[in-house]
């Protein structure tokens, strides 16, 4: 599903214009994004949480030449599922 069949199906599930969901969703991602930004979490209910995860400097090796690299430490977007998400998955 991409970002205007979602804006079609959510416009019709919730009975509301598909320019006042387009932009309700603009909001929760700038909300989450800054949210992440800062360090904290979100909990989407029935879907999962979203955190920041922290990825430790490491050694790595080109692929083309095999030789060593450096890969610097980061910080990363992290997904966990739900319970109810991966109980609906899985019974799919």
């Amino acid at each position: 599903m991409n970002q205007s069949e979602l804006i079609a199906k959510v416009a019709e599930v919730a009975d509301l214009s598909k320019s006042d969901v387009e932009q309700l969703l603009k909001t929760v991602g700038s909300v989450v994004q800054d949210e992440l930004k800062s360090g904290g979490e979100v909990t989407l209910p029935g879907i999962g949480k979203l955190s920041v995860k922290h990825k430790a400097a490491r050694k790595g090796r080109n692929p083309a030449t095999g030789k060593e690299i450096d890969i610097a430490a980061k910080n990363v977007p992290d997904f966990s599922a739900a319970k109810a998400l991966k109980d609906v998955v899985a019974g799919a």
